[in-house]
C-alpha cells in the first residue's frame, strides 16, 4: 500500500504542475510582454526669445497698431501708427537693437509714439535671435575617448611626447587644431550671412509696407545693433526707396562681419548719428566712425551728441526726439 500511495501521489503532484507550464507555454504571454511602450509625443520646437516677446506685444498693443509682416518663410509683427495729418512727411522705420521689442521704453517706443504727432507714419519692427549669437551645440566625445576617461586613462598633452613618434602626433593635432579653428570660422560667417539676409528681408518687407502708404520719404532709425544692421542694409543693398538714416548709440554685435566703423564710409545717404558723450566707450566709438567718414569724399554724415539723464528718462527721450527731428527738419 505504501508504494501503491508514494505513485498516486506523485501523480497527483505533476498534475498540479500541468496548469503551470501550460500558462508558459501560451504563445500570447511573451507578446503581450514583449510589447513596447507608446513612445512620447515629439516636443513642438521652442520659441525664439523675439518671438516670445512679440507674442507678449500682442497681448499689450492695441490691435489696430498690430502689422504681420511676411519676410520670405518668416512672418513678423510691426507695430504702425499713422501720422495724425492729412499730408503725411512720410515714414520712419525704426529697428530695435539686440533683447528689444518693436516698443522697448528707451528709444524705440518714444520715438514711434512721437512721431505721429508730427506728420510721420511710423513703423517700429521686430528682428530674429541671431544665428551668430547663439549658443553653440556642445561636442560630445567619442565612445572610445569616454572608456578611455571611465578607466582613468587620459592622452598625452601636446607638448609632451610619449614615444618616438611624438613630432608626428604634435603635428597632426596642430593639424586639428587648426581646421577647427577654420570650421569655426566658416560656421560664424555662414551665421553671420544668413542673419544678414534675414534681417534684410524683414526690412524690405518694411520699406515695401511703408510705400504702400504713399511715403514721400523714407527714414530708417535704428537703435543700438538695430543702428548696425540699419547702416548694413543700406550699405550693401542700398534700396533708393529710403532716404535718410538715423543711428541712435549705435553698436556692432559679435561675431559680425563688418564693423560700424568699415560701414559708414560706404554710406550714399544723409546720416545722423547720435551717440552719448558722457559715456566713455559710445564717445570713443564715435570718434573712430567720425574720422572714418572724414576720409570719405563728398560724405553726408553728421554726428550729434546727446547727454544722458539717468534721473530723469521722460526729458532724456524727448532730448533724443527733439535732436532727430530737428536734423529731419532741414531736409523735409
Amino acid at each position: 500500500m505504501s508504494t501503491l500511495y508514494r505513485t498516486t501521489l506523485a501523480l497527483c503532484c505533476l498534475a498540479s504542475l500541468l496548469p503551470v507550464g501550460a500558462s508558459a507555454a501560451d504563445p500570447e504571454q511573451p507578446a503581450a510582454a514583449a510589447e513596447a511602450p507608446a513612445s512620447p509625443a515629439p516636443r513642438p520646437p521652442l520659441l525664439e526669445r523675439s518671438q516670445e516677446d512679440a507674442q507678449a506685444l500682442e497681448r499689450r498693443v492695441p490691435k489696430a497698431e498690430q502689422q504681420t509682416l511676411q519676410a520670405g518663410t518668416d512672418s513678423f509683427l510691426a507695430l504702425w501708427k499713422p501720422a495724425n495729418d492729412s499730408d503725411p512727411q512720410g515714414t520712419v522705420i525704426i529697428v530695435p537693437g539686440a533683447g528689444e521689442t518693436a516698443d522697448w521704453p528707451n528709444a524705440v517706443g518714444p520715438l514711434r509714439h512721437k512721431f505721429p504727432d508730427v506728420g510721420w507714419h511710423s513703423l517700429s519692427v521686430s528682428l530674429p535671435d541671431l544665428l551668430a549669437v547663439s549658443p553653440q551645440a556642445r561636442v560630445e566625445a567619442s565612445p572610445a575617448t569616454e572608456a578611455k576617461q571611465d578607466k582613468g586613462e587620459t592622452a598625452p598633452a601636446k607638448d609632451t611626447p610619449a614615444d618616438a613618434n611624438a613630432n608626428v602626433a604634435q603635428a597632426t593635432a596642430a593639424d586639428a587644431d587648426a581646421a577647427e579653428s577654420t570650421d569655426a570660422v566658416q560656421a560664424s560667417d555662414q551665421n553671420d550671412q544668413a542673419d544678414a539676409e534675414r534681417i534684410f528681408a524683414r526690412l524690405d518687407a518694411a520699406v515695401s509696407y511703408a510705400q504702400q502708404h504713399n511715403s514721400r520719404s523714407i527714414v530708417l532709425i535704428g537703435h543700438g545693433s538695430g543702428a548696425y544692421w540699419a547702416t548694413r542694409y543700406l550699405s550693401e543693398k542700398q534700396p533708393p526707396q529710403v532716404q535718410k538714416l538715423v543711428m541712435i548709440a549705435p553698436q556692432t554685435p559679435a561675431r559680425v562681419e563688418h564693423d560700424l566703423e568699415s560701414l559708414t564710409p560706404t554710406l550714399k545717404v544723409p546720416t545722423a548719428d547720435l551717440y552719448y558723450a558722457t559715456r566713455t566707450g559710445d564717445r570713443s566709438a564715435a570718434a573712430q566712425r567720425l574720422q572714418a567718414s572724414k576720409r570719405q569724399k563728398d560724405s553726408q554724415y553728421k554726428q550729434l551728441s546727446l547727454i544722458a539723464m539717468p534721473g530723469n528718462k521722460a526729458a532724456e527721450q524727448e532730448q533724443l526726439f527733439r535732436r532727430v527731428r530737428g536734423w529731419m527738419a532741414p531736409q523735409e
